[in-house]
């Protein structure tokens, strides 16, 4: 059977029609699940660093090394002894060194995954293989549904995942708070079972918040602008800082209290929201269309009928 012209550009309105609805409905139906995709923890753990206690000892980072079974990152000493120089992918847990330009101020300063209240890295994933556990809220890495992408490492504010360029079949190397430690029925993470003078805890994350003001109430000058970095941060995080210098010189980036899942929603809604009237005046038009072409069908067949020649476009 051949298809006409006519018949062709009639079933394209018609596909066009649905197209521009189907595309409408399911923008507004993503930006929903994704709004409901990250339900907030009901029992959030975490970690409480404090700067004015941290020696530098860096005994968390072989408790870390050790317990996540990673292979020392001892690239920059020539294979001597353990001492990366940043995370990447042998080293979820780190201790740097901040010193100012004269000298005159130095503080330590642990890094690792901050497990956000609301994570970007799980929102930006297009196939879930990092997600926030509803009760501890400790974010996860699931290699059954990692692709491989690394929107992950893109959409990180704290720029925490590493990607494991040297293998094979690749990993997304992060912090999961030694999560099977915890699962296997440990009392704490590695890196705060072995802190010899309590710089980092583990605890509820309400509690170490407690602890944290508490700490300032104390002591009032000694922390910085006499606040908790990641208490509102991006939404909040689960892992919380007191330091005596200023958070951004060791590395903790100035961002809002919206978080950035919450922030791309507001402006998806409203491009979608956009989006719907110009798709709603199509569907309409495409609509009317081919009305207009079923009734041009119908006289042509009336034509044909009556002996006369069949209307060409």
């Amino acid at each position: 059977m051949k298809l006409s012209r006519r018949q062709a550009l009639r079933g394209a309105f018609g596909l066009g029609a649905t197209a521009a609805v189907a595309t409408g409905a399911a923008r507004a139906e993503s930006t929903s699940a994704t709004e409901s995709e990250q339900p907030k923890a009901s029992a959030p753990i975490g970690l409480l660093y404090d700067t004015t206690r941290c020696i530098g000892c860096k005994a968390c980072v072989t408790a870390c090394t050790s317990a996540n079974g990673l292979a020392p990152d001892s690239g920059a000493s020539e294979g001597l002894h353990q001492m990366p120089q940043d995370l990447n992918s042998r080293t979820k847990n780190i201790i740097k060194l901040y010193t100012s330009p004269d000298g005159s101020e130095r503080s330590f300063v642990k890094r690792q995954c901050m497990h956000c209240a609301e994570p970007a890295c799980a929102s930006g994933c297009p196939f879930h293989a990092l997600r926030k556990d509803p009760v501890s809220g400790v974010i996860g890495w699931d290699g059954e549904l990692c692709i491989g992408c690394r929107y992950c490492e893109v959409v990180c504010p704290f720029e925490i995942p590493k990607f494991e360029w040297d293998r094979f079949n690749p990993k997304v190397v992060k912090c999961e708070l030694c999560r099977h430690l915890l699962d296997a029925g440990a009392a704490e993470p590695a890196c705060t079972a072995a802190c010899p003078t309590d710089a980092v805890i583990f605890g509820r994350r309400e509690e170490l918040l407690h602890d944290a003001k508490g700490r300032i109430e104390s002591s009032p000058g000694k922390y910085h602008q006499n606040r908790v970095y990641g208490e509102k941060e991006a939404g909040g995080t689960q892992v919380l800082y007191l330091s005596h210098v200023p958070f951004a010189r060791i590395g903790l980036p100035v961002l809002e209290d919206m978080s950035l899942p919450e922030y791309a929603n507001r402006y998806h809604r409203i491009i979608y929201q956009w989006m719907a009237l110009p798709a709603a005046v199509y569907a309409v038009m495409a609509g009317v269309i081919r009305a207009r072409w079923k009734k041009h069908d119908h006289e042509a067949m009336e034509i044909e009928r009556a002996g006369g020649p069949m209307d060409q476009l």
